[in-house]
């Protein structure tokens, strides 16, 4: 598919991330007024519920955007997205007889400030990438044991924590915990000296469930994608996650980008999963190209300085799509909820510049980064912001999400001083 004309001229270029193929759905707000829907186009927000309020947006007896969240949307099924996409790429599209109603409702996207896209019902993340589960599997198990015996048959996860979902730009605290060292026989409570990113992809469920769903059915309810990462206390989680997995390490903070990108934009990108040792149970197997072709990388800057690219992957280097995690997730009759939110897992290639943590680009810390600064990275240090980015590459037209960015702030000096 080439690139779709729209009459708002910077939608226009190969580069720009939101053109007319795109169209993602954010929560944006401007000096003095109040967090609203919005669609990216070029360097331009369309006020969703300003176009709804006009008549410009009709979807059914209810109004659907008078929240500042995409939830309502969302919850009506694929067939009122396809209509929403419909009517938007008609009125957006070059040649528009409505061009002169719509351009009232454009705000600059420099003149505002972006939200969280929608309400998190609740949160999953899995440990579903090859690579990264034997990097690391190999560090702490030795490269015979370094898969777990599960691990080529169902998409591993764990629960996480719906409250510390936060939009791009969220300052992101040092946390405190149980740190053991191999030195002492008892732990102490410190903070995290061990601070980590992990790089991945966040599928936003759309429509509910009610007992198992194919994965066929699992596909048509994601909504659409966001660029996800699940910070990470190595140290603390180190010691707390035997027997029954990661806990406190993982509910600092989990930071999403700004702008909702949905399936259909993604669509021209789809590629398979990769060549598998098993044949997966029929209740997982794919039913096409699950996966889709996204470039990610990940920068790293120190407080006051320039950023460094660290690593440089893609989304099909996924082992298990989120269609098969969120199918796998319903197998025990556990219903999803419109807002769920699911973690891919952290994202590495093949090559070390393809890691998708500090964990194994520092291989554990035994191998320090140099920036090009000039300063060394094992982990996290305070001040540094990390940014992940994203693109799907089209003809002539690029599909982005919009950077997803958090800076390190100190430990609490006192976590319990009120």
């Amino acid at each position: 598919m080439p690139l779709m004309k729209s009459w708002v001229a910077s939608a226009n270029t190969a580069d720009c991330p939101f053109p007319l193929n795109n169209l993602p759905y954010g929560v944006f707000s401007t000096d003095g007024t109040e967090p609203r829907c919005g669609v990216a186009i070029g360097d331009q927000i369309l006020d969703m519920a300003a176009a709804e309020e006009s008549g410009l947006i009709a979807l059914g007896d209810e109004p659907l955007f008078e929240a500042p969240y995409w939830n309502d949307l969302m919850a009506e099924g694929p067939a009122v997205w396809a209509a929403l996409r419909d009517r938007l790429t008609a009125l957006l599209a070059e040649g528009s007889k409505e061009q002169d109603k719509v351009e009232d409702l454009l705000v600059p996207m420099a003149e505002a400030s972006l939200h969280m896209p929608f309400m998190v019902s609740e949160y999953t993340d899995f440990y579903a990438g090859r690579h990264h589960a034997t990097n690391v599997g190999t560090m702490f198990r030795g490269a015979e044991n370094a898969l777990p015996p599960n691990w080529l048959h169902i998409p591993i996860g764990y629960n996480g924590r719906a409250s510390s979902v936060y939009v791009s730009g969220t300052d992101i605290r040092r946390p405190w915990g149980q740190l053991k060292s191999p030195d002492h026989d008892t732990p102490a409570f410190l903070p995290c000296r061990r601070f980590d990113l992990e790089l991945e992809m966040g599928a936003i469920v759309g429509t509910d469930s009610d007992g198992p769903v194919t994965v066929q059915e699992a596909d048509d309810m994601i909504f659409g994608y966001v660029l996800l990462n699940d910070w990470s206390a190595r140290d603390i989680q180190a010691w707390e996650y035997q027997p029954l997995g990661p806990f406190q390490a993982k509910a600092t903070a989990t930071s999403i980008s700004p702008w909702i990108v949905t399936k259909p934009a993604l669509e021209p990108f789809r590629t398979d999963t990769p060549v598998r040792e098993f044949e997966l149970l029929d209740h997982l197997k794919d039913c096409g190209p699950m996966l889709y072709d996204i470039e990610l990388e990940v920068a790293l800057a120190p407080e006051g300085k320039a950023e460094t690219t660290i690593a440089r992957t893609n989304y099909a280097e996924m082992y298990y799509s989120s269609a098969q995690q969120l199918a796998h997730h319903t197998t025990a009759g556990s219903p999803m909820n419109t807002g769920d939110l699911l973690g891919s897992g952290t994202i590495s290639g093949a090559e070390k510049s393809q890691r998708g943590s500090l964990l194994e680009l520092s291989w554990g810390g035994k191998e320090p980064l140099t920036l090009d600064t000039g300063d060394t990275r094992s982990f996290l240090e305070d001040g540094d912001t990390l940014t992940l980015r994203g693109a799907a590459k089209g003809d002539g037209y690029t599909i982005g999400f919009g950077d997803c960015t958090g800076t390190i702030l100190p430990a609490l000096a006192d976590p319990y001083k009120r």
